[in-house]
Formats: C-alpha cells, sequence, structure tokens
C-alpha cells in the first residue's frame, strides 16, 4: 500500500511542471514595420556581419548568417517568419534561445545561426537572438 501511494505522489509531482505558464516568445502585438522602414528606430553600432536575406538565399548550405528584422508570425512549434528590408525566410528558434523574452513583431531584432538549404524552404536554425 505505501508503494502506490508512493507512486501516487510521485506522479503528482511530475505532472505540476507540464502546466506551467509559457514564457518568452513570441506575443502577439502591433504589427511589424514595412519594409523600407526597417532601419527606423534601430540604436546600435553597425556589424559588417550582418547579412541580407536576399544575400543569404545565394550562399551555401550551413552558412553562418546574422540578419536584422522582424519576428512576423508563428508558422510552427518552434518555426517563425522573419522579415528584413529584402525580403521573408523561415526560422526556428528553440525556447531556450528566447530565454524568457517576450517578442512582438514591431520589436527590430538580431538573429544569428546557420542555413539550412537543405529545407525546402530554406531556413535558418538561430542559435543566438538579440532584442
Amino acid at each position: 500500500m505505501n508503494k502506490k501511494a508512493l507512486f501516487i505522489l510521485l506522479g503528482s509531482l511530475l505532472s505540476v511542471g507540464a502546466h506551467a505558464e509559457e514564457k518568452g516568445g513570441l506575443k502577439p502585438g502591433d504589427a511589424p514595420p514595412p519594409p523600407h522602414a526597417m532601419d527606423d528606430g534601430y540604436r546600435g553600432v553597425e556589424d559588417a556581419r550582418i547579412s541580407t536575406i536576399e544575400k543569404a538565399k545565394a550562399m551555401h548550405d550551413g552558412a553562418s548568417v546574422s540578419f536584422r528584422g522582424n519576428l512576423v508570425k508563428k508558422t510552427g512549434d518552434d518555426r517563425f517568419l522573419f522579415r528584413d528590408k529584402t525580403g521573408e525566410i523561415t526560422v526556428q528558434i528553440p525556447p531556450s534561445v528566447f530565454d524568457d523574452r517576450e517578442v512582438k513583431p514591431d520589436h527590430l531584432l538580431t538573429v544569428s545561426g546557420s542555413l539550412d538549404k537543405k529545407q525546402d524552404p530554406p531556413l535558418v536554425r538561430v542559435s543566438h537572438l538579440e532584442k
């Protein structure tokens, strides 16, 4: 009888984590700015390593890329549509990369990761996100 009670107690403790509130990630908000206004509001140092989506689509599979733009919408579990002033691309951002930060479509972000051209359409596996 004690073993049964122990299993019930352990099961109830483990299930508490499954009902935790989701933190971070893309939250609904204002619409992203139009592509011609993407530079407005950015305050920072120009980085020569920042590329554009248009240039990245011509790069090789596995290339390291960084983009500055907006997460427009969520398209899957950890997939999002990312837009800069030259176009759009699908990005895969695991919850650990968000690090409990909330992001809205009108926030200007810098994302870095690797280009996966084996996917159709190509996507970027994001390993770093700056808000």
